[in-house]
């Protein structure tokens, strides 16, 4: 289960970093400059998002036959609000407009005003099955739960008692994102999402989260660049940093996923749409989604090279994102930082073993790998 902040990362590491930029698209008034015009009647809105280097989710506004709907939302927090009815006030409409919220997936930087938006406007929330199914599970576990199983596992990862006692004295309501809003309609991996007047289809992008989600709006670009439709790409394809892949987090299920091989067959998906254009949560749009595939596949790929040669010795996932290559030493990364460094460690040793190239030392407690 994951409800604390999104985190992105530069391709060279997973820990919240983000290069600035300069939006090319038209700002929409010098006093709005938050809000650019896509064309087409596409328009983003730059929410922010509290104490994140990422600085702020692109939340799109979509004009529809029936009125706007909304792709993410932004984090719920008063002045994300603030920004997001002030950008729709600039896009000529209001939260209580809204006539859908489609959401690319759970986490809170896209889904925290979902439920405040369908408040004021009696609008649907569309998100996957598997990506409800955690929304549904953080609404109904007791804080201490997420706090004991998190403890739990970072122990078994061989994390020192030094860093798991913080956790063993959370109070619970220092964990965001507790009551998100509970979607009241499925997005169906290759079906047109019901924007009128629009086509929109869904396309099943895992690994970031179980039910991550791209939309491809199958529509002849306004600015009629080559290629095929324009891709809200939410989290999964980014033009300056690459998702967090970390493991899928449900305490009672004992499955073992593989995300990093669900975000790598994604990625490869994704690219063979050919996008004329490539609208992602953040940062800013961008062309050619072929290229961009093509880089993160090779730095994947060069990193799970570089971890078989630290495996050249038993480690453990604590002990192996220690010496993996951040982009800042182990001793500088903070604390939450840490655990998502961890988590991504494991998805890639995860990876390893299931291409038979690393395995589980028999009766290491806690348990390490090695490189076959």
């Amino acid at each position: 289960m994951r409800t604390g902040r999104g985190t992105e990362r530069s391709t060279r590491a997973p820990i919240e970093t983000c290069s600035s930029y300069s939006d090319r698209n038209a700002a929409i008034g010098e006093p709005m400059a938050q809000v650019s015009d896509h064309g087409g009647g596409v328009r983003s809105i730059k929410v922010p998002i509290p104490d994140n280097p990422l600085g702020h989710t692109l939340v799109y506004v979509v004009d529809t036959d029936r009125g706007p709907v909304l792709i993410d939302t932004g984090w719920d927090d008063p002045a994300s609000w603030d920004t997001l009815t002030e950008g729709l006030t600039a896009c000529g409409t209001s939260a209580a407009e809204i006539h859908g919220v489609v959401i690319t997936h759970h986490h809170p930087d896209h889904h925290g005003l979902s439920g405040r938006v369908r408040e004021m406007s009696g609008a649907w929330i569309a998100m996957h099955a598997a990506d409800t199914a955690v929304v549904r599970r953080t609404r109904e576990a007791r804080p201490e739960r997420w706090f004991s199983y998190m403890t739990a596992k970072l122990m078994a990862a061989g994390a020192p008692e030094a860093h798991v006692a913080p956790l063993r004295a959370a109070r619970p309501r220092a964990l965001p994102g507790l009551s998100p809003a509970l979607p009241d309609r499925e997005i169906v991996p290759g079906d047109l999402v019901g924007l009128p007047g629009r086509r929109l289809r869904a396309i099943w992008t895992p690994g970031h989260t179980p039910g991550h989600v791209c939309l491809h709006l199958e529509e002849e670009h306004p600015a009629q660049l080559p290629g095929h439709g324009r891709l809200f790409s939410g989290d999964h394809l980014l033009p300056r940093i690459t998702p967090h892949i970390g493991l899928y987090e449900d305490p009672d299920d004992t499955t073992v996923t593989d995300p990093l091989g669900d975000y790598l067959d994604s990625l490869e998906r994704v690219g063979r749409l050919g996008p004329a254009e490539v609208l992602p949560a953040h940062q800013h749009a961008f062309t050619d989604a072929p290229a961009r595939v093509r880089e993160l596949l090779t730095h994947h790929e060069e990193r799970l090279t570089g971890l078989l040669t630290l495996l050249d010795t038993p480690l453990t996932p604590w002990q192996l994102a220690e010496r993996m290559e951040w982009n800042r030493p182990w001793e500088h990364i903070p604390h939450g930082s840490r655990n998502i460094a961890v988590s991504e460690a494991e998805a890639h040793v995860r990876r390893l073993v299931k291409l038979g190239r690393a395995e589980a030392v028999p009766g290491s407690d806690p348990v390490t790998y090695v490189a076959v």
